[in-house]
Order: structure tokens, then sequence, then C-alpha cells
């Protein structure tokens, strides 16, 4: 018998607000444990909660830029467990009447509905010493309370994605949605932004879902895909042997490439929801969902359709610029700037050298010592042919280390692409005349030898010019000279 997988994710997300959801604390990441707490977030007797307006906010953008329907009013509930990473003992989430219904993302064409996103508080952050992580082994547990109150939206998928490769499209077009409306920066290795998986098999042909496993730890799309590959082998093993299939959940081991059973799983009844007394209704007004549909940009769909069409650029290089907002923000400013050299041309040193910097360094392109303004100016160096590709390389790190603008730095370094036909000429008359036994191979051999020695002629012509010759200038003289 053949299965089908049957997925489902639900994606939490911290909001990048400067305060927690219900307190005036502190939001902010590797902060010394425990200092950004208070009554509220620990929940200490005859604290009361106060909504953080901006987390409304925030969640009818995700409304927006997730095809939601925001209904007149939701409410908070108090969802009920005891854990020592939740003080209160209850965390307060949104239960039936969550601020976002029944909405959809495309992806690769294809739509998958997300059933529901709703506003709850984060827990606080357990550290298991000894055991390997665990915490069945562990020596002893810590617990960080400063992650507990802050907001997260809830993001939940219809189980409606097929396979690993899906699910890593799903979020990775929600993690580029998300940072594109701005709501939060989704550092999976922050845990700003944290994915578990629902995972069953059912035979194909079947509408009845199968008995599904949720699966958490994952701290990157890789992981999200190799941990639910694992999962679906390991169910369809167990499902052929006539071995039941239980519905718990389980922790991704990384190290192992496994998945290690943590639990049974808890269901709705097993958490007693009931609303929030201290906590009035949710009803945005006709101003919030204004102000909400007025700060969603252009999305990333929309943004690199646009690219790919206007800029003639590959639709990989258009996913990687729009999947940083802040780099492909500095890529239009340097593209609106270009007097010569291509859109194209821009976005290859977005996405190649710039990006790596970026991403050696820790830095973003407002940090820059190279202004949108400056890379149109070397592009349009590159483009004239005042300097060759290699040694615009060799401006760029000059410019990036805050040695000036880039004619600046060319003229400093003394790089200028030399263009005289007459000199390159007669680069190429000694290249030939030095090498004899090369051009005779080159005239006499068959194709793959014609063209390992036309590359050998062509890089002795290079060091001849000391890298300045113009590499265009210098094939074509090269051809007239074998010819």
């Amino acid at each position: 018998m053949q299965y089908e997988t049957v997925i489902g994710l639900e994606v939490h997300v911290e909001l990048a607000t400067k305060t927690k959801l219900f307190c005036a604390c502190a939001n902010e990441f590797g902060s010394e444990p425990n200092t950004n707490i208070c009554p509220v977030c620990l929940g200490l007797p005859g604290s009361l909660p106060v909504l953080n307006e901006r987390v409304v906010d925030f969640a009818l953008r995700i409304g927006e830029a997730l095809n939601f329907t925001v209904p007149e009013r939701s409410i908070f509930h108090r969802k009920n467990y005891f854990y020592p990473d939740m003080p209160k003992d209850f965390q307060t989430s949104q239960y039936d009447e969550p601020i976002c219904a029944e909405g959809w993302i495309e992806v690769d064409g294809e739509r998958i509905g997300i059933e529901r996103a709703h506003m709850e508080e984060d827990t606080g952050k357990s550290t298991h010493v000894g055991g390997g992580g665990r915490i069945h082994d562990a020596d002893h547990s810590l617990v960080d309370y400063n992650r507990a109150g802050v907001p997260l939206m809830e993001i939940v998928s219809h189980p409606a994605m097929r396979s690993s490769e899906q699910a890593r499209g799903y979020v990775s077009e929600l993690r580029a949605v998300l940072l594109a409306i701005g709501v939060s920066d989704v550092k999976m290795e922050e845990g700003s932004m944290r994915v578990d998986a629902n995972v069953s098999i059912r035979p194909i042909g079947t509408t009845q879902l199968g008995t599904k496993v949720e699966i958490k730890n994952m701290n990157s799309i890789r992981s999200l895909g190799r941990a639910i590959d694992y999962e679906v082998e390991r169910q369809t093993i167990a499902t052929t042997t006539g071995e039941r299939i239980v519905q718990e959940t389980r922790h991704w081991d990384e190290s192992e490439g496994i998945t290690h059973g943590m639990r049974s799983k808890e269901g709705s009844s097993d958490y007693r929801f009931f609303p929030e007394p201290d906590l009035a209704p949710v009803a945005p007004t006709d101003e919030m969902r204004a102000a909400a549909r007025a700060a969603i940009p252009e999305l990333p769909a929309a943004l690199r359709e646009r690219i790919v069409a206007e800029w003639q650029v590959a639709e990989h290089d258009a996913r990687v610029l729009v999947a940083n907002p802040a780099l492909s923000d500095y890529a239009q400013e340097s593209v609106a700037a270009l007097r010569s050299g291509s859109a194209r041309d821009v976005v290859n040193w977005c996405t190649g050298e710039l990006l790596a910097y970026g991403n050696e360094t820790g830095s973003e392109p407002n940090s820059w010592a190279l202004s949108p303004i400056a890379l149109a100016e070397l592009v349009g160096l590159v483009g004239d042919g005042a300097i060759s590709r290699s040694q615009a390389k060799e401006v760029l790190a000059g410019c990036l280390a805050g040695e000036g603008a880039p004619s600046d730095v060319a003229s400093a370094r003394g790089l200028a692409q030399v263009s005289d036909e007459g000199a390159l000429a007669a680069i190429i008359a000694g290249v030939l005349e030095a090498n004899p036994d090369a051009v005779a191979e080159f005239r006499n051999g068959d194709e793959k030898a014609q063209k390992k020695k036309r590359g050998f002629l062509m890089g002795e012509a290079m060091k001849a010019s000391k890298g300045q010759g113009n590499p265009a200038l210098l094939n074509r003289l090269l051809d007239a000279g074998l010819a």
C-alpha cells in the first residue's frame, strides 16, 4: 500500500515590539537572565495585564498580508497548564475567537490555506543542564523568565502540505512576508520564529486524516525538512509492520537526525480554556484597520515578479534579494541612481559580494560605508570600461573600508582599465610571438585543445597588462591574431 504525507505547520512568531504583550517590560533578546520581568509577567497576585496596542497593529498587518478575515471582535482566553517556564500556571492566548481567521499564502503558484492566526504570550526559556540538553536526563534545569510575556502570533496552517519541500517553501515565503511588513525579525536561530510540524500519513486516495505527530525543536528551515522526512519514514515503516501510531509530541535531535518521543499530545479539553476576565475583547476600529493596511509595502511575491520582469534577472537572484528587505531596498535605490551599467549588475553585486559582506560582519546595508548611490557609481565605472570587474572588487573592498567614493578609490589605488587598442594590440602581438608552440597547437588542435590554448594565451595577455587590460577588447584582438 502506498501512503501520502499530510503536513500542517504551527508557526510561532515573536513580534518586534519594544515592550511585552501585557506589561512595560523590555522585549529584547540576549539580556541578562531574569532582568526583564515584573509582577505581571510573573503572575504575582494583584497584578493586572494591559494590552499592548502595537501588538494589535502588528496582528492586523499580518491579517492583511496573509489574506485573513479579521472579525469585528476577538477575545483572549486562559490556557491552563503547569510547566516551570510558565509562572502563572496559565498562558494568555486566544481560542475560538482569534483575531485572524481563514487566510492563505501562495507558494510556487499554489495557495496554501491558513486556518487562523492569534495573539498569545510567550513562555520563559528552560535550559536543561546535562543529559544532552533533554529534560528527562538533565542534572538540573534553569529558567529565564525574560521571554515570559513576549508577544507572539501563532500562525496555524491547514493540513494542506504534502511534502517536506512544500513545507520548507511555505515557511520561507511566510518568513519573507513577515520581514517585509516589519512585524518580526523572524530569526529562527534566536527563537523569534519557531515552527512545529504536525505530520501524519494516510493511504493514497483516502480523505480521512491519520494520527498526527507533532515535531518540535527545528531551528532552521533545513532542519524542518530533515525532521519531516525522518518522521514520514518512521511512520511509514511503523504502519506497514502493524505498529500503531501514537498521537504524541516528538523532539527533533539535529545531531542524531532522528525524533525522540517527549509526551502524549494534549487536546484542547486538557487545557480547560476559559475567557480571560481581566482583558476586554479586542475590537479593531476602522482607523486601526486602515493604518495597518497603509503600512503594508509591496509584498515579496509581487516584488520578485517586478524585479524579474523589469530588471531582467533570474528568479533565483530575485528570491535571494527579496528575502532580505533591507538589501532589496538598497538595491532599488541603487538602480534608481544608475547612469550606466544595468540593474542586473546591481543585483549581482548585492546578492554576491555585498550579501557575503553583510553576513560576515553582521551588518545591515544602512550601516555600510558604500551607499546605494556609490554602488551605482561603481557599476557605472565597470559599464563605461573605466575599470574591470576584477578591479571593481578591489574598489568595492576599499569603499567598504571607508576609503571614499569608487572613483576616488580607483584613482588612489592606481586602478584603471586599459582600453587603448594600440597598446593592447602590442601586448597581444608580444604574447603570440613569445608562445609559438601554443599558437601552433591552437591552430592545429581539436576544439578541446583550442579552448585550452586560447585560455592560456588570454591569461598571458592579462598578465602582460598587469590585470588592467579591457577583457572584451583583449579577447577580440586575440581572436584576430589567431585567425
